[in-house]
């Protein structure tokens, strides 16, 4: 199916029902009985896996997980509707899956969505480091990267309007008390996120540096962490899921945000950031990928490889900052037991310390 009749034409059933965070057991059953009427309530196991940090995912399955026909429920986080567009999400499902690089979206309800489970195993931190696994993601973000908007459509990168409507939030949360109080390791923590002034000014630093790189604007997963990639070996690929920030952005972004993950989550540590060398040879299968998908001659020559590898360590900085301020944000409203303020502060500090470098970095 091409992108063209990809969107709008493409009704999404909606069930009109809410599931409770806390007891979502009967919730799911009432919403299985319309999505899959010959499953019998008795015989339908769940499993809640646990990676997500912003919503809760439970597998449903009769017989066993890796069965087609098992369905994921995802319920949405605490006021993650302030900073994901929901609609463009679902949108965004319908697209990667259109082009064969996703999972089918069934359904949405009140709080959530219904999807395909993809089969596989999500991603370790030590597999992203494989050389025949890193090939096989870089070659995966080639051929979306090469997924062209709906004809005669002209798209916009996601990352200033994004970045701006989070430090709007951040501001907005600065001046109002939290939804319910936080506890006090995290208002002493508070103390040292930089403020809002500084962030400002960083947000038009980047801005400034970042617009006189051109870097194609493609369309992106934006948050490709472990978590977000699942391994199937027998079949030797890779598939990316959630798509909550997937849309149109810079290429360079898109790559730098990955790059940045090899750090971790739980534990963020950026002496696993990937050598100059795992880059240059996961860059050189990205522009192989990237090249064949959009037609063009696959020959990479090591001059392509070190301008994307330039521009890449530049937007890495866009990606520090970006997953920083949502960090702050997520520290002031998600009810998820995660330490939101320590993770803000690692990926700000790293912005802070590889910034001179980077933008010192000079395009060839």
């Amino acid at each position: 199916m091409d992108s063209g009749s990809v969107g709008a034409g493409n009704q999404l059933l909606h069930v009109d029902i809410h599931i409770d965070e806390h007891e979502p057991c009967r919730g799911i059953l009432d919403l299985l009985s319309r999505l899959r009427p010959h499953w019998k309530a008795q015989d339908i196991q769940m499993k809640t896996f646990t990676e997500g940090i912003t919503n809760q995912l439970i597998g449903c399955y009769v017989g066993s997980l890796q069965e087609p026909g098992c369905v994921l429920v995802r319920l949405y986080g605490r006021m993650t509707e302030l900073y994901v567009n929901r609609d463009r999400e679902v949108e965004m499902f319908q697209v990667f899956h259109a082009h064969g690089c996703g999972p089918q979206i069934y359904c949405s309800f009140q709080n959530g969505i219904c999807y395909e489970f993809v089969r596989g195993t999500v991603l370790d931190d030590e597999l992203l480091r494989q050389p025949s696994i890193y090939r096989l993601i870089a070659a995966e973000m080639g051929r979306i990267h090469s997924i062209q908007p709906k004809c005669g459509l002209s798209v916009e990168p996601l990352l200033w309007t994004k970045m701006s409507h989070f430090l709007t939030l951040v501001q907005s949360s600065i001046n109002s008390s939290p939804a319910e109080p936080r506890c006090t390791k995290s208002s002493v923590a508070l103390q040292e996120v930089p403020s809002f002034e500084t962030l400002s000014a960083e947000m038009e630093s980047l801005r400034r540096h970042l617009s006189q790189i051109d870097s194609p604007t493609v369309l992106c997963h934006n948050d490709l962490l472990t978590k977000n990639i699942i391994y199937n070996h027998n079949e030797g690929m890779v598939k990316f899921i959630d798509y909550e920030y997937a849309d149109y952005n810079y290429q360079a972004f898109d790559i730098g945000n990955h790059f940045n993950e090899f750090a971790g989550v739980n534990d963020v540590n950026y002496s696993l950031y990937p050598s100059r060398e795992l880059q240059r040879d996961w860059l050189t299968a990205y522009l192989e990928s990237y090249k064949h998908s959009t037609g063009r001659e696959v020959t990479v020559t090591e001059a392509e490889v070190t301008q994307l590898y330039i521009q890449v360590c530049k937007f890495s900085l866009a990606s520090n900052f970006f997953w920083g301020l949502w960090a702050i944000l997520q520290s002031r409203y998600s009810s998820i037991d995660f330490d939101f303020q320590r993770y803000a502060m690692s990926r700000l500090n790293f912005y802070f310390e590889k910034k001179e470098e980077y933008f010192g970095l000079t395009m060839i």
